[in-house]
């Protein structure tokens, strides 16, 4: 029970999270800095913000996550807005930024297909404010995220409604990325944890994992320059697949790469010159 009267220290330790999220909702709710948690320790709480603080905590103890109840997500050390609208960014899928930032020559075109957030396309552009980024997402809610995530992190990427390469007529990119929904349909984690509350469309293709692998891979080489690279983030146990969809389609130098949890979790390939 969170009760007004009480200290920020006596709150802090009764809270039934675990101490991140504490931490987290509490910074949150109180508008404070994290050093303020130590150094206002005597601070006693509002009846206001007690309300606040146990409403957010109840939203929490309901499996709501953490990132959309407090709005934001940090990826690739950037401050990123989120909403149910996109899906939350994970540390997994700072590999496809690090690999895609390691491809990249100066002023050269990036592609980031299904962009959601804006992370991928973001923090390439961020880093990197000489390439060309255009990102591309069907939804218009997730764009409107995105959007503001670039303006936020003063990153320059042009932003198209698209499903898929629709959009795009003849243009090309010398790199084309792309996170797209890859859990096969009925898995059982679609109905646990956070992904619950996530964009189902974002996560599943409401098939076999690889329908829109495929599709990516299909129509990528018409739309890359010669030698440009095709990265693609995909599911725990899908590597050897997307590998296999890469060969057959003509891509060499084919390989998958770990993140860091030493899972193959970004495949990718090149085009013939």
């Amino acid at each position: 029970m969170i009760e007004a009267g009480a200290t920020l220290g006596q709150v802090r330790l009764s809270l039934p999270l675990d101490p991140l999220e504490n931490r987290i909702l509490l910074c949150h709710a109180l508008r404070l800095p994290r050093v303020a948690l130590i150094t206002q320790s005597e601070r006693v709480l509002t009846p206001e913000e007690a309300a606040l603080l146990a409403a957010l905590v109840q939203r929490r103890l309901d499996g709501e996550p953490i990132a959309y109840i407090v709005g934001e997500r940090e990826f690739f050390g950037l401050p990123f807005k989120v909403t149910p609208a996109v899906l939350i960014p994970r540390p997994d899928t700072e590999l496809i930024v690090e690999l895609a930032l390691e491809r990249l020559a100066p002023q050269q075109r990036v592609l980031d297909m299904g962009t959601g957030s804006g992370a991928i396309a973001v923090a390439v552009a961020h880093t990197r404010p000489d390439a060309d980024v255009t990102a591309l997402d069907v939804s218009e809610e997730a764009l409107a995220v995105a959007r503001v995530n670039a303006a936020a992190n003063g990153a320059r990427v042009r932003f198209l409604r698209s499903d898929w390469y629709a959009a795009l007529g003849a243009e090309r990119f010398h790199l084309i990325v792309s996170n797209p929904p890859y859990i096969v349909a009925g898995d059982r984690h679609l109905i646990e944890g956070d992904l619950r509350f996530e964009p189902i469309d974002a996560l599943t293709d409401h098939a076999d994992g690889l329908s829109d692998l495929r599709t990516i891979a299909d129509g990528a080489a018409a739309h890359l320059e010669p030698g440009g690279w095709l990265l693609l983030e995909h599911g725990y146990d899908q590597a050897e697949a997307v590998r296999g969809l890469l060969s057959a389609r003509g891509y060499g130098e084919v390989r998958s790469w770990r993140d860091l949890a030493g899972i193959e979790r970004v495949s990718g390939g090149r085009r013939g010159a």
